[in-house]
């Protein structure tokens, strides 16, 4: 009906309306109020105070004496019955004169009938009172003891009675408008002395069956406030249950220290097990209708009780966010994609993401570190394959406006683990991967790039190592490569390493199909920079003997590479390795190009080494793209990226604006001059000062 959609819509933005439908109907003189179906019209769709109403319709019936009442309650009950069953434990005063009167002696039959059944139907129930705009979460119990002969399924099903009674006594409690902390803890205290809170199967029962209770009902709360032409997705949901179940968690866990130990965070870990479980089984029993919202909602109500500076100390504030994390990392989108859109923002929530890289000696890097590769393994596939359909979409803008906010507030983070995060990012996602590069410490400040004649092996930083915090050399073990890579490097004559490096850079055709590329991006990755940091390493070892010993010399440009065998290592590659393996390859070695750092400088002298040096010109076209395509997205750029861009166009060694790759056409003519442009490196000029930009 129209009207009951108006009323419901105006409900949504007035929760008056309620009161005033429920004073109308008690009060009123309009007979429309003993209309059976317009009164269950208004009760299903949350318009009346069923509470409130219940009381006054049973002293309306004023023992019987009030006929048209009587027939009224006596016609209600029966369709309640007969279309929503739920709603009955509301009506429990009304039942009950119903009752006494069916038992008096000339009582017509019919009334007897419905009494009797409206009697087993409460009887039934949970008895849930959740007040004004909440309905009631049926319990067929009943029925399901009846039909079950197992005393271990029968315990089972007593149990869930009793739980759901315990929980209805919180609801109340919750919805008193004098509820207080003493009635809370009066309430665990309960809890605690019928043994609930002792951290063994029966506390996890516990938690579960409550987890299932409150989410089941705000379920049905939605699909009932559903106006007709609505979708589900887009209704009304009553959070009431939720709201009260995770009050009562965050209760427990403040307050219930004795029977679990010293450590108050010692349950957390345990209910946030049981709600993964509860969680995995909905998803995977309801598919594509699965509705995440109630478990967002409880997330985060959970993470504003919890994870504050009532827990006192950032020790305690840590276990609470590790153990959010921990579950956050098992519910990741890859294995319940339904709940990716959520699952988003309660990772990057202000109650998560930021209390957790804050504080605590960044001990929490490593584990919001793990979420986020979680994330981009997940988006991997779809942005891969640029497959961006709406949700895709939607979810890539999701991640890359997290990137942005870490870049702003949390830049030592991205530097710190940026290795990592190249691993799983696509080669075609360049600005993502640009927006992590290009992240540097706050205490450091970069200089203009396009300073002219600027020196950057004369900036402190530029001898200084980044820390990185991830496993550089994880890929290289695990193919059990490390140490033919150590053996090398210290000797390399009539090593067969580099002979039999490019099979094995290759993945199994079968992992190959999964991966959209023959080769292993993340061997590749790691096998580039270890070798650099091992060059980096030896290189300063070099120069520090000679300064000790007093021997000063003016180093030129190629003394980066009197260590020869890596530099062999880099020339054998980008020669010998076919068109997607050398593009991988200069990937691999742009994702050094970052801050001002010893490896910034390393790999820019490495990528114009290999421009100056290459012996054809499709190498030097590659190179090129490699460092055009992350200049032609949309900023930020990486600094080391500008900085060896800007070399390679100024530096008349280079010879770059006389290549023919850079005029083959009159767009990329102008495309490489608005580059050059903008990197403030000219556009079709070579300056010969005699100086080569510090390279």
């Amino acid at each position: 009906m129209w009207f009951l959609a108006t009323l419901v819509a105006i409900r949504d933005v007035c929760k008056l309306v309620v009161k005033e439908l429920t004073n109308w109907v008690i009060y009123s003189d309009d007979e429309k109020k003993f209309n059976s179906e317009i009164i269950f019209a208004l009760i299903r769709s949350d318009l009346l105070d069923v509470r409130e109403y219940n009381v006054q319709l049973a002293k309306l019936i004023d023992g019987g004496r009030n006929k048209i009442a009587t027939e009224f309650a006596m016609s209600l009950v029966q369709t309640l019955i007969t279309q929503d069953s739920a709603s009955i434990s509301e009506l429990q005063d009304v039942v009950d004169v119903l009752s006494k009167i069916s038992r008096r002696s000339g009582s017509p039959e019919l009334m007897q009938q419905v009494n009797e059944i409206a009697r087993n139907n409460a009887n039934n129930a949970p008895g849930f009172a959740f007040g004004k705009d909440k309905k009631v979460l049926p319990n067929r119990a009943n029925k399901e003891e009846n039909s079950v002969n197992d005393a271990t399924v029968a315990d089972s099903v007593a149990f869930q009675d009793q739980v759901a009674h315990l929980f209805s006594e919180w609801c109340q409690i919750c919805d008193h408008p004098n509820a207080s902390d003493a009635a809370y803890s009066r309430y665990v205290m309960q809890l605690q002395h019928i043994g609930l809170l002792k951290g063994d199967e029966f506390t996890e029962r516990f938690f579960r069956i409550l987890t299932e209770l409150a989410v089941a009902h705000s379920v049905v709360s939605e699909q009932i406030n559903a106006p007709g032409g609505l979708s589900q997705q887009s209704s009304h949901i009553s959070y009431f249950p939720i709201d009260s179940y995770s009050k009562l968690v965050s209760v427990v866990i403040k307050n219930c220290s004795v029977e679990i130990g010293p450590n108050k965070g010692s349950l957390l870990p345990k209910i946030l097990s049981v709600t993964i479980r509860v969680i995995q089984k909905d998803a995977e029993e309801k598919k594509a209708s699965f509705n995440p919202r109630p478990y967002f909602r409880l997330f985060i109500n959970w993470l504003n009780d919890l994870s504050t500076s009532e827990l006192h100390h950032d020790g305690a504030n840590f276990q609470v966010l590790a153990a959010f994390a921990n579950a956050f990392h098992v519910l990741q989108p890859s294995r319940i994609p339904s709940m990716s859109f959520a699952w988003l923002e309660l990772v990057s929530h202000r109650t998560f993401m930021a209390r957790l890289l804050t504080g605590n000696s960044q001990k929490g890097w490593p584990f919001f570190q793990r979420l986020l590769i979680d994330l981009f393994k997940f988006m991997e596939p779809y942005l891969r394959t640029a497959d961006l359909l709406e949700p895709v979409h939607l979810m890539y803008k999701g991640t890359m406006r997290v990137l942005l906010v870490l870049l702003h507030d949390f830049p030592e983070f991205l530097c710190d683990y940026h290795f990592s995060f190249c691993d799983v990012i696509p080669s075609s996602c360049i600005q993502m991967r640009n927006v992590i590069l290009s992240a540097f410490p706050r205490n450091m400040r970069l200089p203009d790039p396009s300073t002219p004649n600027l020196k950057i092996d004369l900036l402190a930083e530029i001898s200084l190592p980044p820390r990185i915090m991830s496993d550089v050399d994880g890929a290289l073990k695990l193919k059990h490569m490390k140490v033919d890579v150590d053996e090398y490097l210290k000797r390399p004559e009539g090593s067969s390493f580099l002979n039999d490096l490019k099979q094995k850079l290759l993945l199994p055709q079968n992992e190959a199909n999964v991966a959209g590329t023959r080769y292993n991006v993340p061997l590749m990755n790691s096998l580039v920079l270890y070798i650099g940091i091992q060059a980096v390493q030896q290189l300063q070892a070099n120069k520090a003997n000679a300064s000790a010993s007093a021997q000063q010399i003016n180093h030129n440009t190629m003394d980066i590479f009197q260590i020869e065998t890596a530099t062999e290592f880099f020339r054998y590659l980008v020669t010998n390795l076919d068109t997607e393996g050398r593009y991988l390859f200069l990937n691999a070695i742009a994702n050094q190009l970052r801050y001002p750092n010893s490896h910034t400088h390393y790999f820019s002298f490495i990528i114009l080494y290999l421009f100056a040096e290459a012996a054809q010109e499709h190498i030097q076209e590659q190179v090129t793209r490699v460092l055009l395509e992350r200049l032609i997205v949309n900023r930020p750029h990486p600094w080391g990226l500008l900085i060896t861009f800007i070399e390679l166009i100024k530096n008349p060694r280079y010879n770059f604006w006389n290549r023919a790759f850079t005029h083959c056409a009159p767009e990329i003519k102008q495309l490489f001059e608005s580059v050059a442009k903008s990197c403030g490196g000219g556009a079709g000029k070579a300056v010969d000062d005699g100086s080569d930009g510090g390279h």
